[in-house]
């Protein structure tokens, strides 16, 4: 399982794709030093979906981590079928 850093308006989520699911191992203000949210397992990790419902503030993250994981879901096939 690899992780994954996305980052926009000064917030970073750390997350890993569970199968088909994204699971949200970190959320944190760049620029403070505590996070919003952190877990070690990715079984105890809540997933994108969870945390738009506690965190809608947080839309435009949750945005950028949802088309950073559609681009690498979908680029082995763009390329496997030569659209690419």
């Amino acid at each position: 399982m690899s992780e994954h850093r996305t980052e926009v308006g000064g917030w970073q989520a750390i997350w890993r794709l569970d199968r088909h699911r994204i699971r949200m191992m970190l959320v944190r203000n760049v620029s403070e030093s505590l996070p919003l949210m952190s877990v070690t397992t990715a079984a105890a990790a809540p997933d994108l979906a969870q945390m738009r419902e506690q965190f809608p503030r947080l839309s435009r993250l949750w945005d950028a981590v949802r088309q950073e994981y559609w681009a690498e879901c979908l680029a082995p096939q763009e390329y496997s079928q030569g659209t690419k």
